[in-house]
C-alpha cells in the first residue's frame, strides 16, 4: 500500500451529521452513515451549502470520538466552507500530519475496503498512534476517494 504522510491546515465542513459506532454501521438495521449520504445527495446540498468555497470537494468527515475505532463517533457529509453553516452542522479539521490511504473503485464498496485497510494498518504497526481527532475522507472523482487519518 502506497502511503502518504501530508501536513494539513485547519478547515471546516458544513453538512449533515449523525453520531453513531462501527458496530452499528456492520448491521444494516442500526447503520446510519449510508442513508445520511443518501439524504446529502439526493438534496443537493453538495451546491446549496450556504458559504461553501468554490474549489470544494465533498467530505466525510469523523470527529467527537469517544475513544477509539470501537467507540461512538460524529460523521459528517459536507463541504469545506469560509465560516460555519448556520443550518447544517459544522466541524474544524484539526490542522496536523495525517496519513492518506487513497482508493479507487465503485463507491462505497472502495471506501469500506480501505477503512478495511487502515484498521489493519494501525494494528500492525502500534508505533504509529492515530489521534482520534478528526479524519476524514476526500471525495476526489466519482471512484476516487483519499482517506485522511490524523496521526501523532
Amino acid at each position: 500500500m502506497d502511503l502518504k504522510r501530508q501536513q494539513i491546515n485547519a478547515f471546516t465542513v458544513s453538512g449533515l451529521s449523525v453520531r453513531t459506532t462501527n458496530a452499528a454501521e456492520h448491521n444494516p438495521e442500526t447503520a446510519k452513515i449510508g442513508s445520511m449520504w443518501g439524504e446529502f445527495f439526493g438534496k443537493g446540498f453538495t451546491e446549496s451549502i450556504q458559504g461553501k468555497r468554490a474549489d470544494s470537494p465533498v467530505y466525510g468527515v469523523y470527529s467527537a470520538y469517544e475513544s477509539d475505532a470501537s467507540g461512538h463517533f460524529d460523521v459528517i457529509a459536507g463541504v469545506a466552507v469560509d465560516e460555519a453553516s448556520a443550518d447544517f452542522q459544522s466541524v474544524t479539521i484539526e490542522a496536523g500530519d495525517y496519513l492518506v490511504f487513497e482508493a479507487q473503485g465503485p463507491l462505497p464498496d472502495a471506501v469500506i475496503a480501505t477503512w478495511g485497510k487502515v484498521w489493519t494498518f494501525f494494528e500492525e504497526n502500534p508505533q504509529i498512534q492515530r489521534r482520534y481527532a478528526t479524519d476524514f475522507e476526500t471525495y476526489t472523482g466519482p471512484e476516487s476517494v483519499a482517506i485522511h487519518i490524523g496521526i501523532r
